[in-house]
């Protein structure tokens, strides 16, 4: 008996779907090129490379948690350059 999780691993390669087959006929340069171009979309789109909120974890501070600068610190900028 396959338990669910590993279906796919039990699955031959004329049972996978088209898009499938076609993922695993690339060679490991065009799926890693191809996973580039997918993850520009993705960013693109409005994707966030922030983990979804645990409210269970004890490290989970509701109050600091949201929507934040998607790159850097706000108000963070250089002071003074040169020596002191």
């Amino acid at each position: 008996m396959v338990q669910r999780g590993y279906a796919a691993l039990a699955m031959t390669y004329e049972q996978m779907p088209e898009e499938w087959q076609e993922w695993v006929d690339l060679t490991p340069l065009e799926r890693f090129r191809r996973s580039e171009e997918l993850f520009a979309q993705y960013l693109a789109m409005g994707g966030s490379l922030d983990p979804d909120p645990d409210p269970t974890s004890p490290f989970d501070d509701s109050q600091t948690s949201g929507a934040g600068i998607a790159y850097g610190r706000p108000g963070l900028r250089v002071l003074r350059r040169g020596s002191v």
